[in-house]
């Protein structure tokens, strides 16, 4: 599989402190990516180092084939549209495309104009009179309308209302099937993951958990419910990503390829939230710990 971004040791420092460090990833391309994790992961510092808006302190990064912002050719290659959605208040959506057309060699003014045009949005409207869904949609169209072949979104609706969110993921959805882009979005909401994504990364303290297709990762984790015991007599086919006991009750969730015969257990399925949530919280040590068991989903 040919991986549209590639992190190896990548670090980045603000002074003392580092807010991604000896991070490996690869993402693939022709996938809708989800990046999840908690707030510290370094998702918004790997993507602004993937849009080229930082260079790295550490380790090395390529996007489409090269280092980030190397010039034109690699600048045209990657949309980015940052969590504030930026626009200038002071331009009018035509301005924005006027810009768009002179900033990128590939522009396509036909299909930006015929977006803002199924928006219902006016020309001549500054940008500083739109609404947090509109200056979404405004920033949408120019990452799309630049023909890149990665698609950056850092948290692109965490601002919105939900109308307003659904309205966005459903138009991004729409825009990824009519242009076949590649696509890394970050969200801290699962069910925008789920509705949009096809491949999810749990990024925590700039490691990555797991990795892979959704579908694959849906079908291989369980949870088992069963008298208390010690959870080193499972099989060793079946990785334990969480545990909890009571006096006379274990709960595990575990990542198996095959199935669970044992009949002490009830096997219960699990959402892609239950599962994202499972990685992000597990304690820092105990993810290093069983890191080299935890195969990761490529």
């Amino acid at each position: 599989m040919s991986a549209v971004l590639r992190a190896q040791a990548l670090g980045k420092r603000y002074k003392q402190r580092w807010a991604l460090q000896n991070c490996d990833l690869d993402v693939p391309a022709g996938r809708v990516v989800g990046l999840v994790g908690p707030n510290g992961a370094g998702k918004s510092t790997l993507l602004n180092l993937a849009s080229g808006m930082l260079t790295p302190t550490a380790g090395t990064i390529e996007v489409c084939g090269g280092p980030p912002a190397t010039g034109p050719a690699q600048l045209a290659k990657v949309g980015f549209v940052a969590q504030d959605t930026p626009t200038y208040a002071a331009l009018s959506i035509a301005d924005h495309l006027r810009l768009g057309a002179r900033l990128n060699p590939g522009w396509d003014d036909v299909l930006a104009r015929d977006r803002i045009r199924r928006l219902g949005l006016d020309l001549k409207q500054k940008a500083g009179k739109l609404s947090g869904g509109q200056r979404a949609q405004l920033a949408l169209t120019l990452g799309i309308a630049k023909r890149p072949e990665l698609l950056i979104l850092d948290e692109p609706v965490a601002a919105l209302d939900p109308l307003a969110r659904r309205e966005f993921m459903q138009d991004l959805m729409e825009a990824v099937a009519e242009h076949e882009l590649s696509v890394v979005l970050s969200s801290h909401l699962v069910s925008d993951v789920e509705r949009a994504c096809d491949y999810v990364i749990v990024l925590v303290d700039s490691l990555v958990q797991v990795a892979g297709d959704i579908d694959d990762l849906v079908a291989c984790h369980h949870r088992l419910t069963g008298p208390r015991r010690d959870p080193d007599t499972l099989p060793a086919g079946q990785h334990i990503i969480t545990a909890s006991h009571t006096e006379r009750q274990t709960t595990l969730l575990v990542r198996t390829d095959t199935a669970v015969h044992d009949p002490s257990w009830t096997v219960s399925p699990l959402g892609l939230e239950d599962i994202v949530l499972a990685y992000m919280t597990r304690p820092a040590d105990a993810v290093r710990d069983t890191r080299p068991a935890l195969e990761v989903l490529r």
